[in-house]
């Protein structure tokens, strides 16, 4: 197989992370090749603008994306250069595994789960923002349509069937937020009925998080809406070692982009202590994306070894090397894989 992805290095530890994760990739003789294309700091520094339209066009014509954390200036003219690549290109689902790897300094064992959460609209839709002439009133619409919410939760329920995952949670507040997280419940059974070997569970999403701190290892597959998603796949992420550790996809029916879901953390760019794990965690669903789920399971393999034996690993999972060395060690060790 040959393919070209686009790859967006980022800003911060970026370019840093960014070379470690290629240089793992490359060493898996995969076929992959590489269009870079700038997007944030690095392209308003090269060309004046944060979304240059090259490239645009280029994940376009590559469908597929890897892209290290942006920096959206303040004034920038986007409250996000995330949610503005999702806008454009309808990356509806948005996909974060949590999965426990050992010798991290995660708090709980065996946790292997998977948070899909729509992407497109909710609350982050920000539709009909105002603020009252005196300040002291703002309004914002909350949009949830059948549509969206259908395919998120067919999406959910075709990764569960796909990767043989046996229940999925409906998060929700439809007790509450009676219109819109209803429309999303009510889909959602809808959707469920057509699964019949897929447990499906409801829970409303003050207790799910309770739930996820008491016992997450009685969770599967978790489907939710933007707002509720984005918070509890971060807490996930709390659960199994912190950002440094998770990933994330966001996947549309025209293309897909790959991150790792942490910020470009300038404190400790360019001093070669940033933990590339993220982003390698990433480009292993990217792989898997592309048909090379045995490419993939080998880094997965590669940074389990790795990290279990602290061979050269960052500060933040407890060693003392830092982004390159920890690259070399998982390199010798997908040479024995």
């Amino acid at each position: 197989m040959s393919k070209t992805i686009a790859v967006i290095r980022g800003d911060g530890i970026g370019p840093e992370i960014m070379n470690a994760t290629l240089r793992v990739l490359d060493e898996l003789q995969a076929g992959l090749s590489y269009e870079f294309v700038d997007a944030g700091m690095a392209a308003q520094e090269r060309c004046g603008e944060l979304l240059p339209q090259a490239t645009m066009e280029s994940i376009a014509r590559h469908r597929v994306a890897l892209k290290g954390p942006l920096t959206t200036p303040i004034g920038g003219g986007f409250s996000s250069l995330n949610v503005e690549l999702r806008k454009r290109f309808d990356l509806y689902a948005n996909v974060r595994p949590a999965i426990t790897i050992p010798g991290t300094r995660a708090r709980y064992e065996g946790i292997d789960l998977i948070t899909v959460r729509e992407n497109t609209e909710g609350a982050y839709g920000s539709e009909g923002q105002t603020l009252s002439e005196d300040g002291d009133t703002a309004h914002s619409q909350i949009k949830v349509t059948r549509r969206g919410s259908e395919r998120i939760v067919r999406y959910a329920f075709e990764l569960a069937r796909r990767q043989g995952r046996k229940k999925i949670t409906v998060v929700h507040k439809a007790n509450i937020m009676k219109t819109t997280s209803g429309l999303f419940l009510k889909v959602a059974r809808e959707v469920s009925g057509e699964y019949p070997e897929i447990q499906c569970n409801e829970m409303i999403v003050d207790n799910c998080c309770m739930q996820l701190v008491m016992n997450p290892q009685q969770f599967d597959v978790i489907v939710t809406t933007n707002l509720f998603g984005d918070i509890i796949s971060d807490l996930c992420a709390g659960l199994v070692g912190g950002l440094g550790l998770a990933p994330g996809a966001n996947i549309g029916t025209e293309a897909a982009i790959f991150e790792a879901v942490h910020g470009s953390a300038p404190d400790i760019a360019g001093k070669g202590l940033a933990n590339p794990c993220a982003l390698l965690l990433a480009a292993c669903q990217m792989l898997g994306h592309l048909g090379l789920e045995d490419q993939a399971q080998r880094i997965r393999l590669a940074i389990r070894d790795v990290v279990g034996r602290k061979d050269r690993v960052t500060p933040d999972l407890g060693g003392t090397g830092n982004t390159e060395g920890f690259a070399d060690a998982l390199i010798e060790s997908l040479r024995k894989i």
